[in-house]
């Protein structure tokens, strides 16, 4: 009974641990703005990029590497300006707090690889990591881990900080060092670093959260360093209202003279020089205007000015064109007040032609006809 009251108090102290997972954030204050700031100074090898954040030194002067490092608006660079001194001091309150925090979910802590790791606290002394540690937020965006190194945190080539969840926020996760931090080449690192001392991300290290030194400096090259945001994420109604306001905001400053009405460009297409073409076989369409009483004189095809085409809830493809200022729509030589579909004109169109030319050929073999008679006459 002994043991089984000993392993109930183990086993309500396990309890009250986890209880204690839900942390509270550590404060940065002013320093919230910086995704790099450093005591000495800052040092830049390499095209690094520091994403929408200020890049800091205090009580320090120098920053040198920017160019060709770079910093995304609305970051910016503060050389010990107030800004800076503040953000330092702040700094110092969040190392401070970060330290003290208490009691721990595991002390004891060396290298982290391989373990999956509930929100809390957790100790250790010289902190390493040579692969992979999970860091597991039980599906709470807001869940909060701080690992505090009384000596050093160094990160192996390639080490990865990852999460079970991709509803994370990294600005929850604090790396409290009292001595120096390094990043290993081409790690993969998340979370805010508060450091004693140093901090040093080799070659190709991705950094999405903080770099903060206390009195010494913070030396980058060719790395990724993504500030954090814990603002809420945007919905996907929002996303699609502002995509729709960005597309009609782009039409809108489309310059006039770039922009064409459907008119325009149907006489564009056309011209007036050259027929519509059927818009499925490609082949030209036979359009003429014949005039509307009789006349001896062959009847004459007129200039086309506009034509547009159309497709009907049938699937028929129609052809509609004018002859300019005054004059009829006709369409394969039908006038019509409708669209006709397009295609060889139709036969008797065509009649109208053929007997046009009939009338002229009979007058003119009347007249050759009368000049033969008229000349015979002055013969004789």
């Amino acid at each position: 009974m002994a043991v089984l009251s000993t392993a109930g108090l183990v086993l309500a102290g396990f309890n009250a641990t986890s209880a204690n997972a839900a942390t509270a954030t550590v404060g940065l204050g002013t320093a919230d703005s910086f995704a790099v700031l450093a005591g000495s100074s800052v040092t830049n090898t390499g095209p690094t990029v520091v994403n929408g954040a200020d890049v800091g030194v205090s009580s320090g002067s120098s920053i040198t590497g920017f160019p060709p490092g770079i910093i995304t608006a609305p970051g910016t660079m503060h050389a010990t300006d107030a800004v800076a001194q503040q953000a330092q001091n702040d700094v110092t309150t969040a190392f401070n707090d970060a330290a003290g925090r208490t009691p721990p979910v595991q002390s004891g802590l060396t290298d982290l690889v391989g373990m999956t790791l509930q929100p809390g606290v957790y100790k250790g002394g010289a902190i390493s990591l040579s692969g992979t540690v999970t860091l597991d937020n039980n599906n709470d965006p807001d869940a909060v881990f701080i690992f505090q190194a009384s000596s050093s945190l160094i990160t192996s080539s390639a080490s990865t900080v990852a999460f079970t969840n991709p509803n994370h926020k990294s600005c929850n996760v604090f790396w409290q060092v009292a001595s120096s931090a390094t990043l290993g080449t081409g790690s993969n690192f998340v979370g805010t670093v508060l450091a004693g001392a140093s901090i040093t991300a080799d070659t190709g290290a991705t950094i999405e959260g903080r770099l903060l030194a206390g009195t010494g400096t913070v030396t980058l090259d060719t790395n990724v360093i993504t500030h954090p945001v814990c603002a809420a994420v945007v919905g996907t109604s929002t996303s699609s209202s502002s995509t729709s306001t960005s597309s009609t905001s782009t039409a809108a400053t489309t310059p006039a003279s770039s922009r064409l009405t459907s008119t325009q460009a149907t006489r564009r297409t056309t011209g007036v020089t050259s027929p519509p073409r059927d818009i499925t076989s490609g082949r030209s369409v036979s359009i003429i205007t014949p005039n509307t009483t009789p006349s001896t004189r062959a009847t004459t095809a007129r200039v086309l000015t506009t034509a547009s085409t159309r497709t009907t809830g049938s699937g028929q493809i129609l052809t509609s064109a004018s002859t300019g200022p005054g004059g009829s729509t006709f369409v394969s030589g039908t006038q019509t007040t409708s669209l006709a579909k397009t295609g060889v004109a139709p036969v008797g169109g065509m009649a109208a032609v053929g007997g046009a030319t009939v009338v002229v050929g009979g007058a003119l073999l009347l007249l050759g006809r009368r000049r033969q008679t008229f000349r015979s006459a002055r013969r004789h």
